[in-house]
C-alpha cells in the first residue's frame, strides 16, 4: 500500500443522505509524521481542519487519533493538560473545543479518522465514549494501525459503498480501543482467575442455587472485594451474571426439551413457577410459553404449553 509520502497521507469525504442513514460515515482519514522541531500543523494541512495549538479549536465531528510514535501533549474542555506518550488514543468529540501538538525534541507520527452519525451519537449518550475521557493507553497495537491502513486504502479508490465498509471500521477501531484498554487494566493474572473460577461456579451449579456470597467464601476472598473486581470484569455484578444464565439455560430447555414451565421453573431454583414467568418475561420481553411457541414456529398458544 503507498503511504507516507511527503510524510502526508490524507483524504477527505463528501456523503450522500443514504450514508447519514446507514448511521455512520466518515469524514477523514489519514497519516503524518511529524519530524523533531518541524512545524505543526504541517503547511500542507487542509485549511478546513488547521489549528493553532495555542488557541485550539472546535471540530463538528468526531475524531480518533492515534499516536503511534513520539510524545507530545493535549489539553480539551472536561480534560487538564496532559502527557501524551506513542501508544496512545485520543477521542475528540465535536463541539469540544481542544488542543493538542507533539514534543518539539520527539515530534510523532499520528493515524487519524473522523467520523458522525446516528450510531456514534448513541454510543456518545449511552456513556460508551465520553468527553470526561478522551485518552485511552492502550500501547501499540498492530491491529488498529492495519485497520486504519485499511480505511486509507479505500478511501484511495471510493468505490461505491465505500462510506458503509469505512462505517465498519470505525465501529471495528472504537471496539478494539476499548476492548484493548479494558483488558489491559486486568493485568493481575490472579484476579483474572479468581473471576473465572467465580463464573465456572455460576456455570456449573447443578440448580443454580449458590449466591454470590457463598462464591466469594468458596474462592476465599471478601464478598465486597468480589463484587467490585467481578462487576469491573464482567460489566456485571454477580447477581446479575447469574441471572443471565438462568435467562440462557431457561432458553436452552425451552427450545431443547419436553419439560413443561413448572418443571424448568424448579430446576432452576424458583421458588414457584409464577416467578419464573415474571422472571422470564422482565429479562427477555417474552412470556415462557410465548418463547417456546416463537422458537418451535407455533402461532396457537395452548394451556399445555404455559404450565
Amino acid at each position: 500500500m503507498t503511504q507516507k509520502k511527503n510524510n502526508l497521507n490524507s483524504k477527505y469525504f463528501v456523503r450522500t443522505p443514504a450514508d447519514e442513514t446507514w448511521g455512520t460515515y466518515v469524514t477523514t482519514v489519514g497519516y503524518q509524521s511529524i519530524k523533531p522541531n518541524s512545524k505543526y500543523p504541517p503547511s500542507e494541512h487542509p485549511s478546513s481542519y488547521w489549528f493553532n495549538p495555542v488557541t485550539g479549536r472546535t471540530l463538528q465531528e468526531y475524531q480518533i487519533l492515534y499516536i503511534t510514535n513520539g510524545e507530545g501533549t493535549f489539553e480539551s474542555k472536561n480534560c487538564k493538560s496532559i502527557k501524551i506518550n506513542s501508544g496512545t488514543i485520543i477521542f475528540l468529540f465535536p463541539n469540544e473545543k481542544h488542543t493538542y501538538k507533539p514534543s518539539k525534541n520527539t515530534g510523532w507520527e499520528e493515524y487519524w479518522i473522523g467520523f458522525n452519525g446516528q450510531f456514534i451519537e448513541h454510543l456518545h449518550r449511552n456513556n460508551f465514549i465520553s468527553k470526561l475521557k478522551p485518552i485511552y493507553t492502550i500501547g501499540f497495537n498492530e491491529q488498529l494501525i492495519t485497520l486504519i491502513q485499511q480505511a486509507i486504502e479505500i478511501a484511495n479508490f471510493q468505490k461505491p459503498a465505500y462510506q458503509q465498509m469505512l462505517a465498519g471500521i470505525v465501529g471495528h477501531i472504537i471496539a478494539t480501543t476499548i476492548y484493548t484498554e479494558k483488558n489491559n487494566a486486568f493485568r493481575d493474572k490472579e484476579s483474572m482467575q479468581l473471576i473465572e473460577k467465580a463464573k465456572l461456579l455460576i456455570r456449573t451449579d447443578a440448580d443454580y442455587e449458590i449466591s454470590p456470597t457463598e462464591i466469594a467464601k468458596k474462592l476465599n476472598i471478601s464478598y465486597s472485594w468480589f463484587r467490585r473486581i467481578f462487576r469491573k470484569y464482567t460489566g456485571l455484578s454477580p447477581l446479575q451474571y447469574l441471572a443471565e444464565i438462568k435467562v440462557q439455560k431457561s432458553k436452552e430447555l425451552l427450545n431443547g426439551t419436553s419439560m413443561t414451565i413448572k418443571e424448568i421453573a424448579y430446576a432452576l431454583n424458583f421458588s414457584n413457577p409464577g416467578y419464573f414467568v415474571t422472571f422470564f418475561k422482565a429479562k427477555t420481553g417474552w412470556s415462557p410459553g410465548h418463547y417456546r411457541n416463537a422458537v418451535h414456529g407455533k402461532e396457537i398458544f395452548t394451556a399445555e404449553s404455559l404450565k
